[in-house]
């Protein structure tokens, strides 16, 4: 029986390959924004103390609520209340209880961005920070990226072959850069310029002027791999037809 030859990754002198790497670059208008929110409190007692935590929580939840669709998506995530002992004295004697509650918001209204975060930094004992702009995970951006690196990759290829004075035949291979280990979509956008807190007392009577905040442009990557087999060239000693 004849044994099957092995495949033969760089081609045949019958159909040469070619691989390269297609690349794209996009600079676009960011989709999402996002804030995180910690409120805090602070007591002597441990119930006079969550019972401040739970009514500026509720304030901060309504506040935010009442921007409506502007805001897409509203969290809650790490509730932590802790004693603080003493730093003398003998026993459980406890100094102070604190108080956290953090809130992420995701706003895809921009307008009312910097009226709420002001207003959010305006509350009592309340830490705002952000914001981080963002793509959604299934913008379209990210396929016009993909698309576009194609495309590229095959001019490249197309350029090779013209160079060799022939054509391209079929696409062996497309990949993306690390397909097999490939990260996830994340919002990995550098935070922007904004990062307010507010820590005392009653706030002032006076509303303070809403932030003016500028949308961070996105930057949207893509990477292939590409293989393709080529027509075989007509090849002269020290020259290419």
């Amino acid at each position: 029986m004849d044994t099957p030859s092995a495949p033969t990754p760089y081609g045949t002198p019958d159909a040469p390959r070619v691989a390269v790497r297609g690349e794209a670059h996009l600079e676009v208008d960011p989709e999402i924004a996002r804030i995180g929110v910690t409120v805090s409190a602070r007591g002597t007692d441990r119930r006079d103390t969550l019972n401040d935590l739970t009514r500026r929580n509720a304030t901060a939840l309504d506040l935010i609520k009442t921007y409506g669709d502007g805001v897409e998506k509203l969290e809650t995530g790490a509730f932590s209340i802790s004693p603080e002992p003493a730093k003398h004295g003998r026993g459980e004697r406890i100094r102070a209880y604190h108080g956290r509650v953090h809130l992420t918001a995701e706003l895809n209204d921009f307008t009312a961005l910097g009226e709420l975060t002001t207003r959010l930094a305006d509350l009592d004992l309340t830490r705002v920070e952000g914001p981080w702009w963002a793509l959604r995970p299934d913008s379209p951006h990210h396929g016009l990226a993909r698309q576009q690196a194609v495309r590229e990759a095959v001019k490249r290829a197309r350029e090779y072959a013209e160079a060799l004075g022939t054509s391209l035949a079929a696409l062996v291979e497309l990949a993306d850069i690390g397909a097999e280990n490939s990260p996830s979509y994340g919002y990995g956008a550098p935070p922007g310029a904004m990062r307010a807190a507010a820590y005392g007392g009653a706030a002032d009577l006076a509303e303070a002027a809403p932030l003016d905040l500028e949308p961070q442009r996105q930057h949207v990557y893509a990477t292939v791999n590409a293989r393709f087999t080529m027509a075989p060239p007509e090849l002269v000693t020290g020259t290419v037809r």
